[in-house]
């Protein structure tokens, strides 16, 4: 016995070797990506056409203006759930978007982040995050089907004792952030291990994570400034985090990121149902946003009747579950077909995917938002690569700062179309 449990540690330890080069890749790979600091949204942008979101119904946004209204007047939160894939995993435009939202209608809290990064491209803007040890990265869109992921879809567990997660609003991408509660989002399950809170380095508490499978929480109240939090593994056991809410107790804009590059909006049907569900209403969102569809674009093996009926699911499915909801469609960005030599041209696949996904929100009642048509329609992303400075990376699909930059500045403005007090 003796002999298997060394064996068993050994194995551990080598895994978790493993896994913290893996993690150190990501980290070089994060800072190649990141490049110099997001900059200011373009006073005179020349690329990226001020473009409106389709509504056909004309109350697409109602709930959400009523909210940012609430906010407006300080009395209440207007909450954003914001899923995508790679355009919105290191939370570039959309925090940009963030940062706007909340210097106009006043700022809630950072929101929903995990405290260690589960794959490149995943970062916030309000935190710092920093990990040790031996954590296994979950993704719900290529991991089993059925298990629990969360809302978000994503979440880490760790391997061994030892190992630790880090959010630090001290020092986020964007100077100080204050938060004055965290809720920290976590996996019941049998045989599971505890994990110990520390808020600037005190000790918060100790959480047990054992136990039928089901969504848990611990939740703390802290003063209203910039704060760092850990969570570290304290047994061998498996511990499984979702992600850390970060919010205060004032009237404001709340914007969750929540991206995984390469994903598809159908991913969300992978993911274990009443763990989505339950989580999702925790965060009670005025408006949840879908950026899907650049993905997509490439899946010629789907049928479009297929693409439509899932995608119509997994917007129904939100609805359901936060009915008081507004919603919004993004659109595929345009992405060219590399062909011999230097040569592009038109990805037939993205009208398609545009179609679909313009009348899966009309039927909805969602609001649409044309990516394509923002970046000057099919081709366009030839003259951003090109530009002085570039809009968009050499891989003919990512943006750069600038590109992200001037999205940002399109997208507030398109989501306060029509908000009664602007």
């Amino acid at each position: 016995m003796l002999r298997l449990r060394a064996s068993r540690r050994s194995l551990l330890v080598f895994v978790a070797a493993i896994l913290l080069v893996s993690f150190a890749a990501q980290d070089a790979l994060l800072a190649a990506i990141r490049g110099a600091p997001t900059p200011e949204p373009i006073a005179t942008p020349t690329l990226g056409e001020a473009i409106a979101i389709e509504d056909p119904s004309g109350h697409a946004l109602d709930r959400f203006h009523a909210a940012l209204s609430r906010a407006e007047s300080a009395a209440g939160q207007a909450r954003v759930v914001w899923w995508g894939a790679s355009h919105t995993a290191p939370d570039r435009y959309v925090g940009l978007v963030r940062r706007a939202l909340q210097e106009r209608f006043g700022d809630a809290g950072p929101g929903f982040v995990l405290p260690v990064r589960p794959f490149p491209g995943y970062d916030t803007s309000t935190a710092g995050i920093s990990w040790h040890g031996a954590w296994r990265a979950l993704r719900g869109d290529r991991m089993a089907e059925g298990d629990a992921y969360g809302f978000a879809g994503f979440g880490v567990e760790s391997l061994m004792a030892g190992a630790t997660g880090v959010l630090d609003t001290r020092g986020g991408r964007w100077g100080e952030r204050p938060v004055g509660m965290y809720d920290v989002a976590f996996l019941h399950q049998p045989n599971g291990g505890r994990f110990e809170v520390r808020i600037d380095d005190r000790a918060a508490a100790v959480v047990d994570t054992g136990g039928e499978l089901a969504p848990g929480h611990a939740h703390f109240r802290v003063r209203d400034r910039a704060h760092r939090i850990e969570v570290r593994v304290l047994d061998d056991a498996p511990v499984r985090i979702f992600g850390v809410a970060m919010e205060r107790d004032r009237s404001g804009v709340i914007v969750d990121t929540v991206g995984i590059p390469g994903s598809r909006a159908r991913s969300h049907l992978r993911w274990d149902d009443a763990t989505y569900r339950a989580e999702l209403r925790r965060r009670a969102p005025d408006l949840v946003v879908l950026a899907y569809g650049t993905n997509e674009s490439e899946d010629t093996n789907v049928p479009q009747h297929r693409y439509e009926a899932d995608l119509t699911r997994v917007v129904h499915r939100i609805q359901h579950t936060v009915p008081t909801a507004s919603c919004l469609l993004i659109g595929p960005s345009d992405r060219p077909l590399p062909g011999d030599g230097d040569t592009w041209s038109p990805r037939p696949l993205t009208t398609d995917v545009i179609a679909v996904q313009r009348r899966v929100a009309a039927a909805s009642g969602c609001g649409f938002f044309d990516l394509q048509a923002f970046m000057g329609g099919p081709m366009s992303m030839m003259r951003w690569v090109e530009s002085d400075p570039p809009f968009a990376q050499p891989d003919h699909i990512h943006f750069t700062p600038e590109g992200h930059a001037r999205l940002a500045e399109v997208m507030t403005d398109a989501l306060l179309e029509g908000y009664e007090g602007r």
